[in-house]
């Protein structure tokens, strides 16, 4: 039976401070999977170990393709994704049959939104983002979006690069017009979930999640440090062959 976790780390105050703090992070991210897999991994993202490789864009990947990952982190925050339940099958390739992505983003104004939104997102989109004089809520539904692209970006193996190859993610037609949805054909069933971070040290924070396969359990989410956020499930996307299962956002 598969199984997806979800794996968070926060990082002190005083760690914020760190003039090595993205290294921080990054060993957090090794750390975590570690503990969700329970067998040790190197601490350097740089180096392949007997377990983990990396694909030719540079994805890494267990080498006994029974589980697939994915690490991000941001400001004080690392989020590792983990599907567990691969089993290798005759007549398929050798990309894992469940994959995973993630992407973690602190929330905060930046200058760059709307030139981005512009160039990357769709008109349903900018729409669903901009509906209402700027303030706060603009810039979290900014990142609900941005951080939906890239988790769809990272379970395929592509990078912030390719984000013109990322669907949308708002419907821009009939009676689901303005709601979440997936904007793409699926021949294998895909769900995604955004959830919300509050209170850190530096912000909030926001956090999507992907998972592509024939099974499709529900993520678990698990804490790895001392200090934990108050965590809300905010939108979840469930695209099949059939139409589309949408949850819209539970404001």
């Amino acid at each position: 039976m598969a199984s997806f976790s979800i794996g968070l780390s926060l990082l002190s105050s005083n760690m914020l401070k760190e003039p090595r703090r993205r290294e921080l992070l990054s060993a957090e991210g090794r750390r975590i999977l570690s503990l969700l897999e329970d067998r040790p991994f190197a601490d350097n993202d740089n180096v392949v170990d007997n377990a983990i490789l990396k694909d030719e864009n540079g994805r890494p990947y267990f080498s006994d393709r029974r589980a697939d990952f994915n690490i991000s982190h941001s400001g004080a925050v690392t989020a590792v994704s983990l599907v567990r339940g691969n089993e290798p099958q005759a007549g398929r390739s050798q990309k894992p049959f469940l994959r995973t992505g993630c992407d973690v983003q602190i929330v905060k104004a930046r200058a760059s939104t709307l030139k981005i939104a512009e160039s990357f997102f769709s008109n349903a989109e900018r729409d669903y983002i901009f509906s209402q004089d700027k303030n706060e809520d603009n810039e979290i539904k900014f990142f609900e979006i941005w951080t939906l692209k890239e988790c769809f970006l990272k379970l395929k193996g592509l990078s912030v690069f390719d984000m013109q190859k990322a669907p949308p993610f708002i419907c821009d037609k009939g009676s689901n017009k303005g709601c979440f949805t997936f904007g793409a054909a699926v021949s294998v069933p895909l769900s995604f979930y955004v959830y919300e971070l509050q209170g850190g040290p530096d912000g909030r924070y926001l956090l999507s999640v992907a998972i592509e396969g024939d099974e499709q359990p529900q993520p678990v989410i698990r804490w790895f440090s001392q200090s934990l956020l108050p965590i809300r499930s905010i939108v979840e996307i469930k695209a099949a062959a059939s139409p589309a299962e949408t949850v819209s956002p539970k404001r």
